[in-house]
């Protein structure tokens, strides 16, 4: 209860204060308000460039190991050429991997392939720089295919390489516009499919990462028929082969183990031999992303700092100019009875009050411009920024405030009371 009464009459001491010198309080805050719409709308922007960037990088899944030709990453003085003559993943690697994963290790396998370029026709309708990707039965475990209609492909569409595809949203739209693009049928690379589904749109993305609004799913099968990989590679086209992990496997470390021992065991590979497989991770662009982003952060948090540093001072000049004008009262109150820590936490109050007004300003202005429709890089304001610029306000407050409080709290109540 008694400090519920403290907290209320410091509250009282600081919200007269403000009204008292309303002109100089605003322009004390401002300092504030612009240190802390430095700091939080850097975090703000360097949080959605991230988000953004993620997004873009979705397409590679989650916990998913790549068996590859090439690796995603070269370590430092390592001859791109090492990896040139490597053999890519073959269908027969993948089946032998399918055949000798344990089942508890791993949520499905597949092995899939695309081109870029190709021309899509359906009656007078056409699309030019489309992707066409062939996928095993199991591509949407491994990687997420979203619906807007229709249906994935049936097991025994896959394996009997039957003509049907799940088209991108772009496609539906250029191929059959102001109607449903379900089972109707276009051309590509000589051959007719027939339209089962439809992805859902994903708009433009801030990266130039492979999109789902101009790609095309078919049974793998089908795609080896066109460009004649089944054996492992033809007309420039490279299979992946990727298999998804399990949530028991902590950093896929023991799935990781088995798929490279079998691979070696396939390849027919000496215990002296390096591997001639590169097995790449989402964690490796995670990894990056996210030391990249870091730097970011911190680089515009130093930057922020200096402007928060001058909202400091303006609040310390402020609350010293306070003390000087109320050391009168302040006698009063002390002859009164009043405690040095109520005469301490009064003044503290008063600064962080003032502090929390300015960062609370500050963030409802980078808050406004979150609201502002961004197609390519939307913002957001997360709770954990809020919380941030809060919590520096308090601080900075806490900082500006403890002297010339402490100063006020050890007045003389003689001294005070005489002084003019």
């Amino acid at each position: 209860m008694k400090a519920l009464r403290l907290t209320f009459e410091s509250f009282r001491f600081a919200w007269d204060a403000l009204k008292g010198n309303l002109l100089r309080t605003v322009l004390s805050l401002l300092g504030v308000t612009v240190g802390i719409f430095s700091i939080i709308s850097v975090f703000a922007v360097v949080d959605s460039l991230e988000a953004n960037v993620r997004q873009s990088m979705s397409f590679v899944g989650d916990k998913v190991i790549y068996v590859n030709k090439w690796p995603w990453s070269f370590g430092p003085g390592t001859p791109w050429w090492k990896y040139f003559n490597r053999p890519v993943p073959t269908v027969r690697e993948f089946r032998a991997l399918q055949r000798s994963l344990s089942p508890s290790s791993n949520k499905g396998v597949a092995i899939f392939a695309n081109t870029s370029g190709n021309t899509f026709k359906a009656g007078s309708n056409s699309m030019t720089s489309c992707s066409l990707e062939g996928v095993s039965y199991d591509f949407y475990v491994v990687s997420d295919v979203p619906l807007a209609e229709g249906r994935y492909f049936t097991p025994q569409e896959v394996e009997s390489a039957r003509s049907v595809a799940i088209i991108g949203a772009d496609i539906a739209e250029n191929l059959f516009p102001n109607r449903s693009a379900l089972g109707q049928t276009f051309k590509a690379k000589g051959f007719t499919f027939t339209v089962i589904g439809v992805l859902q749109k994903e708009g433009k993305k801030l990266l130039d990462t492979p999109s789902n609004d101009a790609n095309c799913l078919i049974p793998f099968g089908m795609f080896t028929k066109i460009f004649a990989i089944a054996s492992g590679g033809g007309g420039g086209v490279t299979p992946t082969i990727g298999v998804k992990g399990v949530d028991a496997d902590p950093g896929l470390l023991n799935l990781e183990s088995e798929v490279q021992g079998l691979m070696r065991t396939i390849r027919g590979l000496k215990p002296r031999q390096e591997d001639n497989f590169s097995l790449n991770r989402p964690e490796m662009l995670a990894n990056a992303i996210t030391s990249l982003f870091s730097v970011i952060g911190v680089a515009g948090a130093v930057i922020g700092s200096f402007a928060m540093l001058v909202g400091g001072f303006g609040i310390a000049n402020i609350m010293f100019v306070s003390v000087k004008e109320r050391t009168n009262i302040i006698g009063i109150q002390k002859s009164l009875g009043a405690k040095n820590y109520f005469i301490l936490f009064q003044f503290l109050f008063e600064a962080v009050f003032l502090c929390l007004l300015g960062g609370g300003a500050g963030i409802f202005l980078v808050f406004l411009i979150t609201a502002i429709p961004q197609d390519a890089m939307p913002l957001f304001l997360s709770a954990g920024n809020i919380t941030l610029g809060l919590t520096v306000s308090v601080v900075i407050g806490m900082l500006a405030g403890i002297i010339p409080a402490v100063l006020a709290a050890n007045l003389d109540p003689v001294i005070a009371i005489r002084a003019k």
